[in-house]
């Protein structure tokens, strides 16, 4: 039977503040910041125990081979002969944002009833460009089953951040559902991460139905403000639709179509005049897991959405009311915060059954117990940007990520 399943990217040993992703806010303000690895990644470990109190699947990705020695090696360059800036790209840990891992299309919605899944190309900024084929291989081992069809990323120049600008709506997670691909457009002071030519490539693949499709276009006003993907103003799971008023270009006509073809939709929209952009963004108030939990739709929140004084007090007034939202939990993954991701950034949501998905990328209690020893050994306690070319420093990440690779009898993936 199909469930949801969130597939957490347990944060790398290489974790640290080099301020790479333009747009960013969070990310270009904390550059040269010491980041705490084991930190972040003890964080990404306790929201997954939280979910499955919450009675939630739980399934990992695993951090990619850092440096990348492949990429440099394409540019000519060794990791000790590469200039800073291409040591802290090849360095970057930004694979742990399993929400641009792929973007995930379950089988009742596909033509042939497979789920099926696209690896992200992630090609507008240099340090993720490279992610992919790691990504991949993890996809392809993970969903070897033939229930699941993995596709290879949509080629350059389109970019594609994967599941960050892409949302499904439905009465049930086993039922055919609406799917959302939301698109930016150049020309702001930040780039457009999402094309829309690349997000219609993927509905192509994945065999979706073109009369449940919709293609939508962030607001101008929600991309200069930092919102650098749609996952930042908007999320949704099953009937609730939870976005800020200022999310999309053209928001009347985008909740006509909602409501036209899922009739039973219940949209939540967050008036700019209680939550602004800027605190929503600050906040990552959007940015939150919507999850269904036997108490009702429950919306996991950073640390940081309590501690603004304006999202709490929205947050609480709805509950209060009786919203589509029944309950609220928090969560504190402020390592990941610091670099520009949240509780949604850090998952990929995939609607399967966990019978058909290899068991090594399936967790429980006693797994995670497992993976947070590998963690406090082997994760290095901090990194200061200006130590990313210690030799010893990478060493120590080179070791730590092969000693999960063989706790998890996954050293396939070495």
């Amino acid at each position: 039977m199909p469930v949801e399943i969130n597939f957490d990217g347990i944060v790398g040993p290489s974790h640290n503040y080099a301020g790479l992703s333009h747009g960013n806010l969070a990310a270009t303000r904390n550059a040269g910041k010491v980041s705490h690895p084991r930190a972040a990644a003890l964080q990404g470990i306790a929201k997954m125990r939280a979910n499955l109190a919450l009675g939630l699947t739980q399934g990992i990705l695993l951090p990619h081979p850092r440096p990348d020695h492949s990429w440099l090696g394409r540019l000519g360059l060794t990791y000790a002969d590469a200039p800073p800036h291409l040591q802290a790209q090849a360095l970057s840990a930004s694979s742990m944002w399993a929400a641009n891992a792929a973007t995930v299309s379950p089988a009742p919605d596909t033509a042939d009833g497979r789920c099926h899944l696209t690896v992200a190309n992630l090609v507008t900024m240099p340090h993720r460009s490279h992610e992919w084929p790691a990504t991949l291989a993890q996809l392809r081992l993970a969903f070897a089953d033939p229930a699941f069809a993995v596709h290879d990323a949509v080629p350059a120049p389109f970019g594609d951040e994967g599941a960050a600008n892409h949302m499904r709506l439905c009465s049930s997670h086993g039922e055919p559902g609406v799917e959302v691909f939301v698109y930016g457009v150049a020309g702001g002071p930040f780039p457009a991460r999402q094309h829309r030519e690349a997000s219609e490539a993927i509905a192509r693949h994945h065999g979706l139905d073109p009369a449940r499709t919709l293609f939508v276009r962030q607001s101008d006003e929600a991309i200069a403000a930092g919102a650098f993907h749609n996952d930042v103003v908007a999320v949704a799971n099953e009937r609730v639709l939870f976005a800020h008023e200022q999310a999309f270009a053209n928001r009347d006509a985008v909740y006509a179509d909602l409501r036209r073809l899922l009739p039973d939709i219940e949209i939540v929209e967050v008036p700019a005049a209680e939550v602004s952009l800027a605190d929503a963004i600050a906040s990552y108030l959007f940015n939150a897991q919507l999850v269904t939990t036997p108490q009702g739709p429950t919306l996991i929140v950073p640390g940081e959405a309590r501690a603004t004084p304006s999202v709490w007090r929205w947050l609480e007034r709805h509950q209060a009311g009786n919203g589509p939202i029944r309950r609220v939990e928090v969560v504190d993954v402020r390592e990941s915060m610091a670099n520009g991701g949240g509780p949604a950034c850090l998952r990929l949501r995939v609607v399967a059954d966990p019978a058909t998905i290899d068991p090594r990328f399936l967790v429980d209690a006693a797994l995670l117990d497992r993976i947070a020893a590998v963690i406090e050994t082997h994760w290095p306690d901090a990194i200061d940007p200006a130590a990313i070319g210690d030799p010893a420093l990478i060493a120590r990440i080179e070791r730590g990520r092969l000693a999960l690779l063989e706790a998890l009898d996954l050293s396939v993936l070495a």
